[in-house]
């Protein structure tokens, strides 16, 4: 590298940011930076992103320059040698990407034939085929969801967070206007041509320059980053999980029929001993106090009757609406009812048994307030019946909720 330290490197392309960011031209930023752009990764520009972000700089402001900042360093990525096989996860995701740009370049055509038309009758084909593009588009949600809850949690376990949160950011901004080409496009009779047409232009605009420069960001900067740092073992564990949430209706059939390898990790994990007092489950592991804690915590009341009939549990929660003592653990379900009522809990603990139903649900007034009350056969996951699950819960105040609060609405 003629000579440069890692350090003296990580100098210059941090001042090359900063300098963008002051307003300085690309092209000066390029030929002042040139001999430490040579080789440049997209590992390097990842660290050096999100460093920036620690050190200050808004990661809104980050994302917004993330264009100018492919202008300077995109000739040294397109440089990159990236392999990837066939049945990893990233090679999904890319081919999918390839899906995605064929379709907005669908709607880039159709929109643009909208907009020489005088009026609307003319383009009644191509309202059909835009009102399925927006509903293709809306149809890589999983795309996003594999990416969001499984590609970006193994990035930040490997310290790479930024780049990942300016990516969701994108997501989001993107998902906003698909919705809101979608509802355009069913009320396309409602509204003036005019201005349909002006809505159309600017939202197919933003979805295909948006979703082509976030594209282009995945595949040089996101991608190459995971690639270098995620280990093989860890592939098979998202391949696992990009299973588990699916694919999308353009996913090439072949990628999602390929069969991911053994996940290591997860086996050694399996075969590892817990350490004393964890519970250790298919989705995580827990403490007994934590796991107590929790089950305390839920908003309902729960009483576990095992296969054999007799209470073994029921959680502590702060406000329960039926008295339950320790000392009916232990006591067959028949005992802790009205006589009246037994033979309809048998009913329902038969149907349990036999598989022919997996849920009752009853709902009655008590103290002014409606309680809604549900049995559910617990299953092992061969579809053996391990007990039935007793959930109460008040839901006086739920049932007056109308529009929506947001996450973002929150005030303490």
């Amino acid at each position: 590298m003629g000579g440069k330290t890692d350090e003296e490197k990580k100098k210059a392309l941090k001042e090359v940011i900063r300098q963008l960011h002051a307003g300085v031209s690309p092209d000066h930023v390029k030929e002042q930076f040139r001999h430490f752009l040579e080789g440049v990764s997209s590992l390097e520009i990842a660290k050096i992103e999100q460093e920036l972000i620690n050190e200050g700089m808004p990661r809104e402001e980050i994302q917004r320059l993330c264009d100018i900042h492919l202008a300077v360093f995109k000739e040294e990525l397109q440089k990159q040698d990236t392999k990837i096989a066939a049945e990893n996860p990233v090679n999904i995701l890319m081919e999918e990407h390839k899906m995605l740009q064929q379709i907005i370049g669908q709607l880039e055509v159709l929109a643009e034939k909208v907009q020489k038309a005088e009026n609307i009758n003319e383009v009644n084909s191509e309202l059909a085929q835009l009102k399925h593009i927006a509903e293709e588009l809306l149809e890589a949600e999983k795309h996003y969801l594999r990416e969001e809850n499984v590609l970006f949690p193994i990035l930040e376990k490997h310290e790479i967070t930024e780049p990942p949160a300016i990516m969701w950011m994108e997501h989001n901004q993107l998902r906003e206007k698909k919705k809101q080409l979608k509802s355009l496009m069913e009320g396309s009779l409602n509204t003036s041509f005019p201005e349909f047409k002006r809505q159309l232009a600017e939202l197919a605009n933003y979805i295909s320059n948006t979703l082509s420069s976030h594209i282009f960001k995945e595949n040089n900067i996101l991608f190459p980053s995971a690639l270098r740092v995620v280990s093989e073992q860890e592939w098979a564990g998202v391949r696992r999980d990009f299973d588990e949430i699916g694919y999308c209706c353009f996913t090439p059939e072949h990628l999602i029929t390929l069969k991911a390898g053994k996940d290591e990790k997860m086996e050694l994990e399996e075969r590892h001993m817990p350490e004393e007092g964890v519970l250790r489950f298919e989705t995580g592991s827990l403490s007994k106090e934590e796991l107590e804690a929790i089950l305390n915590t839920l908003p309902v009341d729960i009483t576990f009757v095992d296969k054999d009939d007799a209470v073994k549990y029921f959680n502590k929660a702060e406000k329960r609406i039926f008295v339950r003592t320790k000392a009916i653990i232990g006591r067959k379900v028949q005992l802790c009812h009205p006589q009246k009522s037994i033979h309809i809990v048998n009913r329902i603990i038969e149907a349990f048994k036999k598989g022919e139903k997996n849920v009752a649900e009853f709902w009655i007034q008590a103290g002014g307030r409606l309680v809604h009350i549900r049995y559910f056969a617990v299953r092992d996951n061969k579809g053996n019946y391990l007990g039935t699950m007793e959930v109460t819960q008040d839901i006086t105040d739920l049932k007056k909720i109308e529009g929506e609060k947001r996450l973002l609405d929150w005030k303490g």
